[in-house]
């Protein structure tokens, strides 16, 4: 349960969870950002995009950002963190998951819940880039579950200081159920628009650039008609791209819930009870969490929303819990 100093009161009028949901990006107005990219290379010969806020200076605290499905580095949570950390005069970088910086990727596979290996690839990056600088992370649903599942595989060698992760799906078949139900419908069809027109944008690529072994992959998936669930979704296409099994094996090996007690790096997980995205099954029990894993379990707050403040002020809790945890865990460390 969250401790009396970070209890989160949803602003009046919005302790719907769909409002606070919707509120970031539908209603909030996004910060303008000075930001430089950075184009780094994988081991398989993709890319990913990273955009660069702050400071360059090598002692400088150093936050990296990870989106969460569908979203990239302009989502409005990512900049809205990018600017307070700024406030606090430390750097952050918000990486876009493969195909999510504006371009498609370069490669048939595609950015999934459990990509932890291109992680691990960008850390490597920003530890060799900024050797001098503490380093932390920061997920949101996707971003946090992938973040999470790597703590848990990396366990003493995460090469992170501190992590933090936000509305996590946890098991990623409870909250593939969870989406299904109710309202939650909405932001499910919205989901499947967004990841096949993902797919449908690099079969034209493929097919305009010459590809023909890239865009045969594709298009041994199969019509693609007809998808309606992330069960669908993630059988027909998630799973066979990825090097899956099918999709239990996918949603086995890249749940991050199964992670959680090899964890070796401080950690505050931030979630609501009422997140339409989430199984309240999914959400992890304290035997299962690492002794150095916190979890504060608000009321309120839908999924990636604690907006609290006022309809005509609000105020946006993740951008001021955050890095008040990350900067107290520091100064902790200095002494």
């Amino acid at each position: 349960m969250p401790s009396s100093s970070a209890l989160f009161h949803p602003a009046k009028g919005l302790s719907n969870p769909h409002l606070q949901t919707l509120w970031g990006p539908l209603w909030r107005k996004i910060p303008v950002l000075q930001r430089d990219r950075e184009r780094i290379w994988l081991a398989d010969g993709d890319f990913i995009d990273l955009d660069w806020h702050g400071p360059h200076q090598p002692h400088a605290p150093l936050v990296l950002v990870l989106h969460g499905l569908t979203g990239s580095s302009g989502s409005p949570y990512v900049k809205g963190l990018q600017q307070a950390l700024h406030a606090l005069g430390w750097a952050s970088v918000a990486a876009n998951w493969r195909g999510c910086s504006g371009e498609p990727n370069l490669l048939p596979r595609s950015y999934h819940s459990g990509a932890s290996e291109d992680l691990a690839e960008i850390i490597s990056h920003l530890r060799a880039k900024r050797p001098l600088a503490p380093l932390s992370a920061v997920g949101y649903s996707l971003g946090g579950n992938v973040l999470l599942k790597y703590l848990g595989e990396q366990g003493d060698d995460s090469q992170l200081q501190a992590a933090v992760a936000v509305s996590v799906p946890f098991r990623l078949d409870q909250c593939a159920d969870r989406i299904g139900l109710g309202f939650s419908k909405v932001y499910q069809a919205h989901f499947m628009r967004e990841m096949l027109a993902y797919v449908q944008i690099k079969q034209r690529l493929f097919k305009d650039q010459g590809h023909p072994e890239r865009l045969a992959k594709l298009e041994q998936l199969g019509p693609l008609r007809g998808l309606r669930t992330f069960w669908d979704f993630d059988a027909k296409v998630t799973a066979p791209l990825n090097g899956f099994q099918d999709v239990h094996d996918y949603y086995r090996r890249a749940s991050s819930g199964f992670y959680l007690g090899q964890n070796r790096t401080r950690t505050l997980i931030i979630q609501a009870s009422d997140d339409p995205f989430v199984s309240p099954l999914s959400l992890p029990t304290a035997n299962e969490l690492a002794p150095g894993t916190e979890l504060e379990l608000h009321a309120h707050g839908g999924h990636v929303g604690f907006v609290d403040g006022s309809l005509r002020k609000p105020g946006y809790y993740l951008e001021r819990r955050i890095p008040q945890w990350l900067r107290e865990g520091m100064q902790r460390t200095a002494y």
